[in-house]
C-alpha cells in the first residue's frame, strides 16, 4: 500500500510534468493584448501584466496596465470572458443616472457602446468599452477630470482590441 508522502509526490509529479505545457499555452492568451496598453504621456506606466485560465468550458483573459501621476491613477484592463458579460451588464440595461454627485450614462464612442461612470467629489469614475459579447475595455481613474479622463482612455485602439479579441 503506497503510504500518504509517495502518493503526494507521484501528484506533485505528474502535475509538474504537465503544468508547464498548461502556462505555456496560457499566457499566449494574454500577450497578443499587451501591446495596446500603450505609455500615457506624462503618466508613468508600470509593466502590463496578463493572465489567461482554462477552465472545462470556459476561459477568462485580462490583461492590464496601471499608471500614475503624482497622486492620480488609471488602470487600463482588457477581459474576455464570463467577467466581460457582467461589466456589459449595465450597457445593455441602457442605464443613466444623473445626481449633483456624478452619474451613471450609458451611450455611443467611436461607434463603440460605452457606459461612464463619475463622481465629482474624489474625481473617479470608469469608462468601460463593450468590445464583443465576451470582451470589454475598461479604464478606471482617480483624482483626474473626467473630460481629461476620457482623453486619455480614446489614446487606447478599441478597435484593434476588439479585432483581437474576436479572434480568440
Amino acid at each position: 500500500m503506497f503510504k500518504p508522502r509517495y502518493m503526494i509526490s507521484i501528484v506533485f509529479l505528474a502535475f509538474s510534468m504537465i503544468w508547464p505545457v498548461g502556462l505555456a499555452q496560457a499566457q499566449q492568451a494574454f500577450q497578443r493584448f499587451l501591446p495596446f496598453l500603450v505609455d500615457l504621456n506624462g503618466w508613468e506606466g508600470k509593466k502590463p501584466e496578463g493572465m489567461s485560465m482554462q477552465m472545462a468550458e470556459t476561459s477568462v483573459t485580462t490583461a492590464t496596465r496601471d499608471y500614475e501621476r503624482g497622486e492620480a491613477q488609471a488602470h487600463a484592463t482588457i477581459i474576455l470572458g464570463p467577467a466581460a458579460e457582467g461589466a456589459l451588464a449595465p450597457i445593455q440595461s441602457g442605464m443613466n443616472v444623473q445626481t449633483a454627485d456624478g452619474h451613471m450614462i450609458t451611450g455611443s464612442a467611436r461607434g463603440m457602446q460605452v457606459f461612464k461612470t463619475f463622481h465629482v467629489q474624489d474625481k473617479s469614475g470608469t469608462l468601460i468599452v463593450a468590445l464583443g459579447k465576451e470582451a470589454v475595455f475598461s479604464f478606471t481613474y482617480q483624482g483626474v477630470g473626467e473630460d481629461e479622463a476620457l482623453a486619455l482612455a480614446d489614446r487606447f485602439d478599441w478597435k484593434a482590441i476588439q479585432a483581437v479579441a474576436e479572434k480568440k
